[in-house]
């Protein structure tokens, strides 16, 4: 067993609450088949509502989040706010995660820097999915930002489902088990993958393996994708039981 676990730092907007239940849920699934352990710390940044300005306004404070966890010597951070960066623009996953590692390299404890959004891409390519299905909670047009910003990555969304929640705790407490019967009105025939929730705020894991054998397709989500990306920049095995297809061992 590893002697000290490993530190993982969230920047997590200020009404998120998934991104701290989901991913940890993950860890703590992986630490039953593999020996390494993990801690979570969090800084958070203000935001409440789901609409293009306070997503800048908060993603402002990004920054700050990464210094404040620097302090605490994380070995990782994760940025939970998927749509905030896809909402500033075309390939912003890069620059973000190139700042904020930057901010943590001034303070004299330099770590890597995932995104959720760079995660989410970064999955695609992993699974080969050139052609995708995609659910997100967020209003029409934040979703079809999301949906232009993975088209430009060279992502065909093939068809998509914005449910338009506005406010982000109610993004958190929309119920799972209704993902399978959205999914089901989708167009997925030929897809390469599904994306279950283009979101960390919205809950999804526990009907992965559902929508998977519904489907007959890989399914994942922004959090799984984040996770894969944690572990991966960690330098460990991505693999989490019962968390879809990307994290099965296959990749």
């Amino acid at each position: 067993m590893s002697a000290t676990p490993y530190r993982i730092g969230q920047i997590v907007p200020s009404s998120n609450l998934t991104m701290e239940t989901e991913i940890p849920a993950m860890l703590a699934a992986r630490s039953l088949i593999r020996p390494e352990r993990f801690t979570f710390h969090s800084s958070r940044m203000r935001m409440k509502t789901v609409r293009k300005d306070e997503l800048a306004a908060m993603d402002a404070e990004s920054d700050r989040c990464a210094l404040e966890l620097s302090d605490a010597r994380v070995d990782v951070l994760g940025y939970a706010c998927l749509v905030a960066i896809m909402s500033m623009g075309h390939g912003y996953h890069r620059a973000s995660q190139e700042r904020l590692h930057a901010v943590t390299e001034t303070n004299d404890a330099a770590a890597p820097v995932v995104t959720s959004a760079g995660a989410l891409v970064d999955a695609l390519a992993v699974l080969r999915a050139r052609k995708i299905a995609l659910v997100a909670p967020y209003m029409r047009p934040l979703t079809e930002m999301v949906v232009a910003y993975l088209e430009n990555e060279g992502i065909a969304v093939q068809d998509w489902r914005a449910l338009e929640i506005a406010d982000n705790i109610e993004v958190a407490r929309h119920d799972p088990s209704r993902l399978p019967g959205i999914v089901a009105g989708l167009h997925t025939d030929d897809v390469d993958a599904i994306v279950l929730s283009a979101c960390v705020q919205m809950p999804s894991l526990p009907v992965v393996a559902e929508v998977e054998a519904q489907a007959r397709r890989p399914v994942l989500t922004a959090s799984i994708a984040t996770t894969y990306a944690i572990l991966k920049a960690l330098n460990l095995e991505p693999v989490v039981p019962g968390a879809g297809a990307l994290l099965s061992g296959a990749y």
